[in-house]
């Protein structure tokens, strides 16, 4: 299925301003971003960041706009963050693990804090995700205020699969502990629509071809309330999360990332050399071969 936010297909206008890894348009009370990296399933990028960054500021500054709708263009959402970039970064900075540990530092908190600006937008955040919504894409989705899928999305946390953590370890407080640690453990990226909506991750399942219909349906409900509460009961719910210790727990866990992404191992040192010289499939079935 191939999803395209455009005049032609939903009546949205784009903005003039010049993206190369994002879209951004508008339609009267609705902003849409839209990951625009196709030919690599979407996976986001350092510069796709800064791009959502600046388009969020655009939104949030807008007071035209009253929600923010978030999509992928192309075969998927996002298969997460691209791990190409990741596996260049690892290479650079195995000599001494300080310098290795100060540059994930970086590189995971800027991955944390755009993940969050959809859960701390002052406006509402609408996620519409379909076919692939895998690692920190599903985090980002699930940050966002309401998740609509299309029936043939697959959701997943394969971190663990490549010797990797949660960049924003959301899950535990959306669907509970154990269903969380089923989910991150296995490292499963087969979570049907279905599945991820009885857990508590997704609000809305529909048909493909109805996904940004729905999700535009959704944001012009939302649109059309009073600014005011609509704003100021996001921030209570979300206080509610806070108080509960959301925040503490979520950037104990980002330091818990760094110290996994930025330790070298042999056996994470053989995965890494074979990735990049035969592909994840070859590192992955390396990995399940050493036990048997």
């Amino acid at each position: 299925m191939q999803i395209c936010v455009d005049s032609a297909r939903c009546g949205v206008k784009d903005s003039g301003m010049q993206y190369q890894l994002i879209r951004y348009s508008t339609e009267g009370p609705l902003a849409w971003l839209s990951l625009n990296r196709p030919d690599k399933l979407n996976a986001i990028s350092p510069a796709m960041i800064a791009e959502l960054n600046h388009a969020l500021d655009r939104a949030e500054s807008d007071p035209e706009v009253r929600v923010i709708l978030l999509t992928g263009e192309g075969r998927a959402f996002s298969a997460g963050f691209d791990l190409d970039m990741g596996m260049e970064e690892q290479a650079g900075a195995r000599e001494d693990h300080e310098e290795r540990k100060s540059a994930m530092r970086r590189e995971l908190t800027q991955d944390f804090n755009i993940i969050m600006r959809f859960w701390d937008c002052p406006k509402p955040t609408i996620a519409a995700v379909h076919t692939y919504c895998l690692g920190s894409a599903m985090e980002m989705a699930v940050a966002c205020d309401i998740t609509i899928a299309a029936s043939d999305c697959r959701f997943g946390a394969p971190e663990v699969k490549f010797g990797s953590g949660i960049v924003a370890l959301l899950l535990p407080w959306f669907c509970g502990p154990k269903k969380a640690k089923e989910l991150l453990l296995t490292g499963t990226d087969r979570l049907s629509a279905e599945q991820a909506q009885a857990c508590g991750l997704v609000n809305q399942v529909v048909a493909g071809d109805a996904l940004l219909a729905s999700a535009r349906a959704m944001a012009m409900e939302i649109a059309g309330n009073d600014q005011l509460a609509v704003r100021l009961t996001k921030q209570a719910i979300n206080r509610s999360m806070e108080t509960a210790g959301m925040r503490r727990a979520l950037l104990d866990a980002l330091e818990t990332d760094i110290e996994i992404e930025s330790t070298d191992t042999p056996e994470t040192r053989q995965f890494n050399d074979i990735m990049k010289s035969h592909g994840a499939k070859a590192a992955i079935a390396w990995r399940r071969a050493q036990v048997g």
